[in-house]
């Protein structure tokens, strides 16, 4: 997920104005850099007009290719996104019946595993340290275990509990948190202000470029704002965002010593322990503009129309969108996940796009058991690598694709940020790495895509829009040569990224390594070669049977 707070603003909490400094300006790039070129454009991107001429020239066709995006949700009406998105034909819209029979009534763009079956649905959630923290606290604080003597499920649990209470109690800053309720409290005294002055509830940075006060808390508030708008190079931050950020940051802060609301139990109502009580939620994709933000933006990057003259492209051309609603604010819960994956193999999808991720999984068996039937289906999974500054070799970001057998699939591709020299350089500064867990680097950062509205775009960044760059390239190959195998895309998209030929800044040291230090592949992703490797790689998959055609006219019954 974005978080537009973290490594930017919260580092330093001395005073509220000295939170955030102005940055310097810096060069930019132009919307849609990371589509582009670096010999004819001059920036780091995937070469997406070479490849699309590649196959122009080769006379190859497309099929369609179906993607999932199991997200926060989708605004199914934006101008950009309306044609590409999958609708369930086998259901009638509206009629309240389950016509096809899947167990999801009325399922037309896909399912909403966070609502209920009232209407209701989960926006905010809590973190997944903190359930965990609390419910093993009774089973193992203040109890000596010996670990060697506990079943391999439960030597599991109880290594995530330690790790639980290490990150929820252990690094907690009783001085931080003071600080972070004395900037919230001011934030909301300065926010109401400003909302009265310029007459909106929800405002960006363009709206106080002009706007001034006399009020101490007002101007401090919006000196926040522009701060936070000025080091995300993004004038569309909102201030509501910020005000959910910080919220949000606080509740995580303070969760050592609450336990966590149960959201999203008091809504979905099913029985979560059951992994066989699956026919749960309700069909709204997108529930508000607030939580479909990240779904929205993610979906452009893959496949809004090309062409089109309005907004941007996306990465596919002949490509269909399954929305799958899973994540909320906070952190996804496992049981959703695994149902969302099933879900989209269920519906014949070839890619699937996971741009969420956490640091503890309790029912991490659910979802090694949908990948392992995604796998057995065909189908790609794309995920992103975190925005943590984190070496995944040596911490947890989950979903993951080492089981707990210690197996790992063949159809799953992790992906880090890149950027560009005129963009904070060639590795993201936020961007997850690892020489074993990261397979290979795309752009992520200032990419520019649809958001709802209906025809509003803004520039996001984190491994969020990363991830949804590679399951578009995944799904680009796909249609142009679909007896490719999920295996031999993963093959083809890491063979053939290409290695920038510079050192690279290592975002956990800031040390200048050469990317095959960051990752598998050592690599950005580059679709003109990608799309050559797979013109020239035999495919795995057998074509459909297709019957002779005949002049010959049946006999005539009777």
């Amino acid at each position: 997920m974005v978080n537009i707070l973290k490594r930017t603003c919260l580092t330093a909490v001395s005073s509220f104005l000295a939170i955030c400094g102005f940055s310097q300006k810096r060069d930019t790039v132009p919307y849609g850099w990371h589509l582009l070129d670096k010999t004819k454009n001059g920036y780091y991107g995937i070469s997406l007009d070479k490849a699309y001429e590649f196959v122009k020239a080769k006379k190859v066709k497309s099929n369609t290719v179906i993607v999932a995006v199991i997200d926060s949700g989708v605004d199914t009406l934006h101008e950009d996104l309306k044609p590409a998105l999958w609708k369930n034909t086998k259901e009638i819209p509206g009629n309240g019946i389950d016509d096809d029979k899947n167990g999801y009534v009325d399922d037309i763009y896909g399912w909403n595993f966070l609502g209920g079956r009232d209407g209701r649905n989960v926006e905010q959630d809590s973190y997944e340290a903190a359930r965990v923290y609390h419910k093993y606290k009774s089973k193992y604080a203040d109890k000596k275990v010996t670990e060697e003597t506990l079943s391999p499920e439960d030597a599991f649990e109880y290594r995530m509990w330690v790790r639980a209470k290490q990150e929820i109690v252990g690094e907690i800053n009783p001085l931080e948190v003071l600080q972070l309720r004395r900037i919230s409290k001011t934030m909301k005294t300065g926010d109401s202000v400003i909302r009265k002055d310029i007459k909106k509830d929800e405002y960006t940075c363009k709206d106080l470029a002009s706007y001034s006060t006399a009020n101490n808390s007002a101007q401090r508030t919006r000196e926040f704002l522009l701060s936070i708008c000025s080091d995300n190079d993004n004038e569309e931050i909102t201030n509501q965002q910020i005000l959910d950020q910080l919220e949000g940051d606080l509740n995580k802060m303070e969760a050592s010593e609450k336990i966590p609301k149960k959201y999203r139990d008091e809504v979905v109502q099913d029985n979560y322990d059951d992994f066989n009580d699956r026919f749960y939620g309700n069909n709204n994709v997108m529930v508000s503009n607030k939580s479909a933000l990240h779904g929205t933006h993610v979906s452009g990057i893959i496949g809004a129309v090309r062409g089109n003259g309005k907004g941007m492209d996306g990465v596919a051309d002949n490509v269909k969108i399954m929305t799958l609603r899973a994540v909320p604010d906070g952190d996804e819960h496992d049981k959703d996940v695994a149902l969302a994956i099933r879900y989209a193999v269920d519906n014949g999808v070839h890619v699937i796009n996971m741009s969420f991720g956490k640091s503890f999984s309790p029912e991490k068996k659910w979802v090694d058991e949908a990948v392992q039937y995604a796998e057995s289906k065909g189908v790609l999974l794309v995920h992103a690598a975190g925005n943590d500054a984190k070496n995944l070799d040596t911490s947890f970001n989950y979903p993951c694709p080492l089981f707990l057998d210690n197996k790992r699939p063949e159809n799953w591709i992790t992906v880090g940020a890149s950027g560009d020299p005129k963009a904070g350089g060639l590795t993201a500064g936020f961007s997850n790495y690892g020489k074993k867990e990261v397979d290979v680097f795309a752009p992520g950062v200032k990419i520019y895509s649809t958001v709802p509205g209906g025809n509003t775009y803004q520039n996001l960044q984190g491994t969020s829009m990363a991830s949804p760059v590679v399951a578009g390239l995944a799904a680009f190959i796909m249609s142009y040569y679909p007896n490719l195998s999920a295996r031999q895309v993963k093959m083809i998209i890491e063979k053939s990224s290409g290695n920038p030929g510079t050192e690279v800044r290592n975002p956990g040291n800031d040390e200048m390594v050469n990317l095959s230090d960051l990752s598998k592949s050592g690599g950005i992703v580059n679709a003109y070669e990608a799309i050559k490797l797979a013109s020239v790689t035999k495919g795995e998959k057998k074509s459909a049977a297709v019957k002779p055609s005949t002049t010959v006219k049946p006999r005539p019954k009777g």
